[in-house]
């Protein structure tokens, strides 16, 4: 057992195999068993714990966890006073950002937040929704919802506040979006006294280094071709690139190799281009990792 332990919550429920995947990606494998909530992970430095994204940031502020992994909206919700290492773009059905909206059924006269004075909105988020509806100087019964909100309006509230990704369940419910309460991110969030602590510090930013590099290699490839130095130019012309593509010398003086990263989906229409340009020996190649 290791003198020095992190430990780190993982988010239970809709984010577990997103987070679990994500970790995979970066060299970590944490497995899951039955139904224990303490899953392993082949790193001796890190211990996991299963805890609910909602539950998290307090855990964290506590000092139960060392760190974990949580939405943006429940650091928000529980006001927990966490130290924030890195933010983590991925969700259980995208990687775009989650949000909170405020909704009504397709027939309600509700046309702003404003029209909500005095009703009733159900919602998980209470805390956030109670925010959002004093900075506009409205007052409502804002109940918690413990699950199925979508189906509360009419008859159970007059509106919802709820999180969406796609929609398409806000939709299937003939809801209506009135505003937008708060955008979310996936979080990696620290306690503040484990994060002045060296090893620990400097540890969950190796962590946060390599779960980062894989967000930033999704949908990008490496593209590499040989190129007579007199078609240069135009070949450069054509490559989009995160930066300026490397430029190697060949053994013969008149060629040079050329090495870039772009984003896959142009692939297909860049490498026509290239070859017209002159480039030979094209080869695509997977990115697993950008590390700046």
């Amino acid at each position: 057992m290791p003198e020095e332990i992190i430990k780190l919550g993982i988010p239970a429920g809709s984010l577990q195999e997103a987070t679990a995947d994500l970790f995979k990606k970066a060299g970590y494998n944490i497995t899951f068993s039955g139904r224990s909530y303490y899953p392993s992970i082949d790193d001796p430095e890190i211990e996991c714990l299963l805890i609910r994204a909602q539950e998290m940031a307090r855990y964290v502020e506590d000092g139960i966890l060392d760190a974990g992994i949580t939405g943006y909206d429940w650091v928000m919700e529980t006001q927990a006073n966490v130290h924030e290492v890195c933010e983590l773009v991925f969700s259980k059905a995208s990687r775009r950002p989650v949000r909170w909206v405020l909704c009504v059924p397709e027939d309600s006269p509700v046309q702003t937040v404003h029209d909500l004075q005095g009703k009733r909105i159900a919602t998980e988020a209470v805390g956030l929704t109670q925010g959002y509806l004093a900075k506009h100087g409205v007052t409502a019964d804002v109940e918690f919802s413990w699950g199925a909100t979508e189906v509360k309006p009419p008859r159970l509230a007059d509106a919802i506040v709820e999180v969406t990704e796609t929609g398409s369940s806000l939709r299937a419910n003939h809801l209506r979006i009135v505003d937008q309460v708060i955008e979310s991110t996936t979080r990696l969030i620290a306690n503040r006294t484990a994060w002045r602590d060296d090893w620990k510090r400097e540890k969950l930013e190796s962590v946060a280094l390599m779960l980062q590099s894989c967000l930033a290699a999704e949908g990008k490839v490496g593209l590499m071709m040989n190129v007579r130095r007199v078609d240069l130019p135009g070949i450069l012309d054509a490559l989009p690139a995160l930066k300026d593509p490397t430029v190697a010398s060949l053994s013969d003086p008149e060629w040079v190799a050329v090495n870039t990263i772009l984003d896959e989906s142009v692939v297909r229409s860049i490498v026509p281009r290239l070859k017209s340009a002159g480039a030979i020996g094209i080869v695509e190649f997977p990115i697993s990792k950008i590390i700046e």
